[in-house]
């Protein structure tokens, strides 16, 4: 099988959320066809793709199925389990690739394999039972945030400490999962970075996006040159570094905080389109959904660059019943979930400025 799928090629995808349902538009407009694979009925990618198999992830009949109906294998969503993906790789390509799947699962793993690329993060120790917080603790001090290694997003999975006397509760808090403790560092705002690596190994970045969030969950992205200026170049680096040592091919999302001096620390990666890229729909001509699909084809990236500033902001839960006037301000863009609630992502809203 060649590297390049031509235009009419089937891609399958693995989860069936906002993102699958944003590749599946983005695959349409290049010619290609999609197969989303989601444990869920009725997802919100079905509505877009040519057709979707519902089933557990743990089913092995449709799992090999599906690989056998498509001809590349891509995801919006990490935790599927193991099983899955080698049934699917011993039939067909996954892209990315299932080391950068799996190190971007476990928080530890990320976090070793970050530092050993020399890459600054947070000071962090891993916490696998009660009397490794109270280690952890000494070791990196208060305040701080317990996560679990794995299975966390949206500020779930995550207790803060105020206090050595919050270890108790914390861990009960996470369910005595294993976590790794993060300390918090002082920065002055958090950014992400869009990347794109094809196969061929050329690597195209978007600019950096400040990002403000709410409860956990991610509110705005704003992107501008007063953003992007003092930071873009470190910032690039810093995701090319990553995706090269990953021999990673499609978009990342790289989360990182900017301390005093312009320093940078990662924060997580995650290895597929990423919420704050969003607003590369309406201010690049190549947005992160068609480069995702342009590199796990084969195809050329395109290019980077934006043609305005942008605010993205996110639509939770009850927010979205404000579609009518959101309608008029920007662009659109719902995501055809049948219920909303709290804490929810149903949809997103992107405003235009010109660069300045």
């Amino acid at each position: 099988m060649t590297d390049v799928l031509p235009p009419g090629a089937t891609i399958g995808i693995l989860g069936g959320g906002q993102l699958g349902r944003m590749l599946a538009i983005a695959a349409a407009r290049l010619g290609l066809k999609v197969h989303v694979f989601e444990p869920g009925h009725e997802p919100p990618a079905g509505d877009v793709a040519l057709k979707v198999t519902t089933a557990p992830y743990e089913d092995a009949d449709a799992v090999r199925a599906f690989a056998d109906a498509v001809d590349m294998v891509t995801y919006e969503f990490e935790n599927v389990p193991t099983s899955a993906l080698d049934l699917i790789e011993s039939r067909v390509p996954i892209r990315p690739n299932r080391k950068a799947l799996a190190t971007s699962q476990d928080r530890a793993d990320e976090k070793t394999f970050l530092e050993s690329l020399g890459i600054d993060v947070a000071p962090w120790a891993p916490v696998d039972d009660r009397a490794a917080l109270d280690h952890a603790i000494d070791l990196i001090g208060t305040p701080a945030i317990l996560k679990t290694r794995r299975f966390g997003y949206d500020g779930k999975g995550q207790s803060r400490l105020a206090a050595p006397e919050d270890a108790d509760a914390a861990w009960q808090a996470v369910n005595t999962a294993p976590c790794v403790l993060e300390g918090i560092v002082p920065f002055e705002r958090e950014v992400s970075v869009i990347v794109a690596r094809s196969l061929d190994g050329q690597v195209v970045c978007y600019d950096p996006a400040e990002n403000v969030h709410r409860d956990g969950i991610l509110h705005t992205s704003t992107v501008s040159d007063q953003v992007a200026r003092r930071i873009k170049a470190d910032a690039a680096l810093t995701a090319g570094r990553i995706v090269n040592a990953l021999d990673y091919v499609g978009v990342m999302g790289v989360e990182m905080f900017v301390l005093p001096g312009d320093q940078l620390i990662v924060n997580e990666i995650a290895p597929r389109v990423h919420n704050s890229g969003h607003w590369t729909i309406e201010a690049c001509v190549i947005d992160q959904f068609q480069q995702h699909i342009r590199a796990v084809c084969g195809w050329p990236l395109g290019d980077g660059a934006r043609h305005s500033d942008a605010i993205m902001t996110n639509l939770i839960g009850a927010e979205v019943d404000a579609w009518q006037n959101l309608a008029t301000g920007g662009g659109l863009h719902l995501y055809g979930k049948a219920e909303s609630r709290p804490g929810r992502k149903m949809g997103h809203v992107t405003t235009l400025t010109p660069k300045a």
